[in-house]
């Protein structure tokens, strides 16, 4: 069974997972999760999931607790809330569920224009969508995330999907590629046991990477749309 996003993020991987090496483990840990796209496409593995950010860790600690009532019952947008800072009543986590699909790529806590809009009911927070994740939730129970950095992971056999911050496209994460020790991030991607897939862009230096594919990317100031995307493996 192949999942769906449970929200969007900017800089997923859930569209080019397919194309990365398939698991050779039977536990796949994401040190920089987000929104997990490589697990998603193999949710009957152990997954470990690690994230800096408290908003995605609390987003992941939800949904890994929740059952299909529980997001069924969230609200839907009527148009009487302009921020879900109105949505008192309601968990962090249950609004952190809704703020993952206000906008996309990013928690904007008020609707964007395109979903005020209505016209891309299926692409926003509406009855489809919290549908989706509803009956998605019951596979991801195993599922296990910390809050915190890489360094965190436990030094064990596995399938290690490493997506960080790029070094030069990440800098404008709340937790971006500013923060990073890319030297040393390198060095602990190279002692990682089993299967270690790292992600960068066409160009980064800090491991030996090859040219993986060109991908859609977000357009805007200094974004041409599309993304060159390298990739380093290392199999034991």
């Amino acid at each position: 069974m192949i999942l769906k996003p449970f929200f969007t993020y900017t800089g997923g991987k859930y569209r080019l997972a397919r194309r990365y090496p398939e698991p050779v483990y039977d536990t796949i840990i994401e040190p920089f999760a987000g929104a997990a796209g490589y697990a998603l496409r193999y949710p009957e593995r152990k997954v470990l999931l690690i994230d800096l950010d408290p908003q995605v860790a609390t987003l992941w600690e939800y949904l890994i607790a929740a059952s299909p009532s529980d997001i069924r019952a969230l609200p839907l947008y009527d148009g009487t809330w302009g921020s879900t800072d109105e949505l008192v009543w309601l968990s962090e986590g249950e609004r952190m569920v809704i703020r993952g699909w206000l906008n996309k790529g990013y928690f904007g806590k008020s609707p964007s224009k395109w979903m005020r809009s209505g016209e891309y009911p299926t692409q926003f927070w509406g009855e489809e969508m919290r549908e989706r994740v509803a009956q998605q939730v019951p596979v991801i129970k195993h599922w296990k995330i910390i809050h915190g950095s890489y360094e965190q992971a436990p030094s064990i056999w596995a399938t290690w999907f490493i997506d960080p911050p790029y070094e030069v496209a990440g800098k404008t994460y709340i937790h971006g590629s500013g923060a990073l020790d890319f030297s040393a991030l390198g060095d602990w991607c190279r002692r990682r046991l089993g299967q270690v897939i790292v992600c960068e862009n066409v160009g980064a230096k800090w491991l030996p990477f090859e040219p993986f594919v060109s991908s859609h990317a977000m357009v805007g100031s200094g974004r041409s749309g599309r993304s060159e995307e390298a990739v380093w493996v290392q199999e034991l």
